[in-house]
């Protein structure tokens, strides 16, 4: 049994970051508090520590890394703290025992399979219509179960990335005034999407959002939309400039879609 206190400061030198794979596959570490000097988990940094079944994470991190945790098959619970804001792909996928985790609205993404073949993805009560939701946030949606008629549970604050990617029987959406972000290619190669309700809650629609989506009609982007970082126009630019991130075809990737979206001012 080996608990690890990660130091504050290594010779001199304050530690604000746990870099990729550090302890990758340390299957003898049980527990691990993290110092409050830490900002960022790398991808990796714990993957594989199927005997660590507690972590501590103080409220400095503000990101974790893709598969930061995955494998740690002995984790049963986990609490992110308020000043993070992602959470990385497969963070926590095949953390089989993982049964609690506590998301705080600080969280404005999460990306893909992040929970994968946890016993939060695997249990039934979690999943609604097809689609699986933790903690408020809807995680992914099952192709072959959802309605072509979806509409997002109330309360749902967020939707995570890819969470309706290639679900192309998907007709149309109403996400409910309680979401505040939609995560990148969140109903990306959905071509059958025609139409999707965006509320006036909605402060993010991040990259790709709706890449590929050729029949995708939307009337309205709300005045509370402010601009993503990545885009290169203002998200009010999106009726007349079809450049912005979230609904561009971005040809140099999906080039074989060269199918122009159609927008429409109400």
């Amino acid at each position: 049994m080996i608990f690890r206190d990660i130091p504050r400061e290594i010779d001199g030198y304050i530690v604000t970051s746990i870099g990729e794979s550090a302890f990758y596959r340390c299957t003898a570490i049980t527990s691990v508090t993290i110092p409050d000097s830490v900002i960022n988990i790398g991808g990796g940094a714990f993957e594989g520590c199927f005997s660590l079944t507690s972590v501590t994470i103080p409220d400095s991190v503000t990101s974790i890394g893709s598969s930061a945790f995955a494998g740690c098959f002995s984790l049963t619970s986990v609490t992110i703290p308020n000043s993070v804001t992602s959470i990385d792909s497969s963070t926590f996928s095949g953390c089989k025992n993982l049964t609690s985790i506590t998301i705080p609205d600080s969280v404005t993404s999460i990306g893909k399979n992040a929970f994968n073949n946890t016993q939060l993805y695997n249990n039934s009560n979690n999943w609604h219509d097809g689609a699986l939701y933790i903690d408020r946030c809807l995680i992914q949606a099952d192709a072959e179960k959802i309605p072509n008629e979806f509409t997002v549970k109330d309360k749902t604050r967020l939707i995570a990335n890819s969470a309706f990617a290639n679900c192309d029987s998907l007709t149309s959406v109403t996400i409910p005034d309680s979401v505040t972000s939609i995560g990148s290619s969140a109903f990306a190669g959905c071509f059958s999407l025609t139409s999707v309700t965006i509320p006036n809650s909605v402060k993010s629609i991040n990259d790709l959002a709706f890449c590929g989506c050729e029949n995708l009609k939307i009337s309205t982007i709300p005045d509370s939309v402010t601009n993503n970082p990545d885009c290169q126009y203002p998200i009010k630019f999106l009726i007349d400039k079809l450049s912005i991130c979230a609904f561009e075809f971005q040809y140099q990737i999906y080039h074989f879609l060269q199918i122009p979206l159609k927008f429409y001012r109400t």
